[in-house]
């Protein structure tokens, strides 16, 4: 019943830049984290970064190896997140999944392929 619909991946040279986006519709609560998480061949999926509606109870988060390049975004009335990715290296290329987490939900959408040539 909920939808997750993302957008943005491709190819991109090193250094470049990419901004994915993801749409989640459906009966959504309106405490929730989003954010996005990556799966590159023979690797476990791993966080990105995430974004709470508010930070009462939670916090953004990044995973160390992108701090400093990636910047996470939401519009919470669309429940919309988004993912500016700039100085972008090799080690960047995976499947990158929308996830959404409310009450004990989790939800994935389907992947966008990022990947980062030489």
């Amino acid at each position: 019943q909920v939808q997750l619909v993302e957008s943005g991946g491709g190819l991109v040279q090193a250094g470049g830049s990419l901004n994915l986006s993801c749409s989640a519709s459906g009966r959504i609560f309106s405490i929730n984290i989003m954010g996005w998480y990556r799966q590159a061949p023979g690797q476990l999926r791993e966080l990105v970064a995430t974004m709470p509606t508010d930070f009462g109870l939670h916090k953004t988060i990044y995973a160390d190896s992108v701090k400093g390049r990636f910047t996470i975004s939401r519009n919470n009335s669309t429940n919309t997140v988004h993912l500016q990715m700039n100085n972008l290296k090799p080690e960047d290329t995976a499947v990158y999944y929308c996830n959404l987490q409310f009450l004990n939900f989790n939800l994935w959408g389907q992947g966008t392929q990022v990947t980062v040539s030489s």
